[in-house]
């Protein structure tokens, strides 16, 4: 492998992570998705709920930042089931 492809990228074999299986919570669907980043890992999640037929998703982002990978997809879940709880359907909007 050159330089330049060691630089650019090269070495990536174009295949996507896999996707946790979600955690099922009252109805919706929850994806943690800890964000890395310099001091930790971001809270965040992804969840989703069908209505009508149609996938809902809201995207959950937090400033939240944790040491460790494993604490964050914990931290991201019971933040993401208490939204649920608190907003329940309106967390999609109007």
């Amino acid at each position: 492998m050159s330089i330049f492809s060691k630089l650019f990228g090269g070495n990536k074999t174009g295949a996507a992570a896999p996707q946790p299986d979600p955690i099922e919570h009252d109805g919706f669907r929850i994806f943690p998705a800890p964000v890395k980043e310099a001091g930790g890992h971001r809270i965040a999640a992804r969840i989703e709920k069908e209505i009508d037929g149609e996938v809902k998703t809201h995207q959950m982002i937090r400033a939240d930042l944790v040491a460790s990978l494993d604490e964050a997809t914990a931290i991201s879940i019971a933040k993401a089931r208490q939204m649920i709880k608190e907003q329940g359907d309106a967390i999609f909007g109007p």
